[in-house]
């Protein structure tokens, strides 16, 4: 019903739109904070 579109892709720009996209992920890297206190038995 609310569907959003960021973009139509023609069928032989698939392959291409995909490995760019995967390109930029290749070697992203997500950061973390450091955890104060670790899981506690209970």
């Amino acid at each position: 019903e609310r569907g959003f579109i960021d973009e139509v892709i023609n069928p032989r720009d698939t392959r291409r739109k995909l490995l760019k996209a995967f390109s930029m992920l290749e070697n992203k890297e997500v950061l973390r904070i450091d955890r104060k206190h670790g899981n506690i038995p209970l």
